[in-house]
């Protein structure tokens, strides 16, 4: 009698705990099977904006259950101005206008580098090979961004004053473009793939930010989209790096058709330009933001000094 209660007590709570890990794992599911809310991204036609295209285009944000609306813009001015009126979640980058929205009140946080490069593209009909040669000469940039940082690195690497050259602020990425190859500037400093364009059609090569060192290109998101869709970035992310492995696993033949129309890139970009080895989403260097910081207290765009720790998130934990 005794063999047979305990038979059945020993059943029943076996039956308990069957029961109990069920629930549990079906509260799990719930958990995990919610539905992520839509992010909005901004990008500039540059090769920092190209994992983001492929990781829509080939479905890889839909197989992480993430909506992901990106909007296009051509001006830094213009991306800027569409991410602190709420119309955008996150926006392809640099680590100046991060700056500038915290400085100005508007909470934004720096969720990863990105694989930009900025180059110095001298005019077909300039006689230029050093940046020392352009003394004195009008060099198209866009004023108080990371094309003028980049400018303003490559004089101080040549030990060149920064009022050397003349600096013709020319905002719209494309009529840089244009003036530059119509030979109405001696020279601009340019995103890719519109300095290997411009080279293509004639321009002439200076130098660029991967022969400097500095990588100041970034992707920031704002802070309540941080605290309040975290899930979703990080499935962002997840796409993303999915996004990389296929970039650097496929030749450019394969998918430079589909970026040219996604991304606004003339139709010269697939045979001038040449895709870099894209990183897996990860953080930037300490000393790219210092130095960044450096750069625009010294010039008196910002008053506060900014930490790596203010501007900086890991979404990587």
């Amino acid at each position: 009698m005794e063999v047979f209660t305990l038979k059945k007590y020993l059943l029943l709570a076996i039956s308990l705990i069957c029961v109990f890990a069920v629930m549990v794992s079906g509260c799990g599911n719930k958990q995990s099977d919610k539905e992520l809310q839509a992010i909005t991204v901004g990008v500039m036609p540059d090769i920092d904006s190209v994992p983001i295209i492929i990781a829509q285009e080939k479905g890889y944000f839909a197989e992480e259950g993430l909506k992901v609306n990106i909007q296009q813009f051509k001006s830094a001015m213009d991306r800027d101005a569409a991410l602190q009126s709420g119309n955008l979640d996150g926006a392809i980058s640099d680590l100046l206008a991060v700056a500038f929205a915290k400085s100005g009140g508007f909470d934004v946080k720096v969720t990863a580098y990105t694989d930009g490069d900025y180059k110095l593209i001298a005019g077909k009909n300039e006689n230029v090979i050093s940046p020392k040669d352009l003394v004195g000469k009008d060099v198209a940039v866009s004023k108080n961004t990371i094309i003028e940082y980049v400018t303003d690195q490559i004089s101080v690497s040549q030990s060149m004053k920064e009022d050397s050259i003349n600096k013709v602020v020319i905002p719209q990425i494309p009529t840089r473009l244009e003036m530059l190859q119509n030979g109405k500037l001696a020279a601009a400093t340019l995103p890719e793939p519109m300095g290997s364009i411009a080279v293509a059609n004639g321009c002439k090569f200076v130098t660029d930010s991967e022969q400097l060192g500095i990588n100041p290109g970034v992707m920031m998101f704002t802070a309540k989209c941080v605290d309040n869709k975290k899930a979703e970035l990080q499935a962002f992310y997840r796409a993303y790096n999915k996004a990389v492995k296929y970039l650097n696993e496929h030749p450019q033949d394969e998918y430079m058709d589909l970026i040219i129309e996604k991304s606004g890139f003339p139709a010269i970009a697939k045979t001038a330009l040449k895709l870099p080895k894209y990183r897996e989403a990860g953080l930037p260097q300490e000393k790219d933001v210092v130095d960044c910081m450096k750069w625009m207290n010294s010039k008196g765009l910002i008053k506060q000094e900014f930490s790596y720790k203010d501007l900086v998130v890991d979404l990587f934990k």
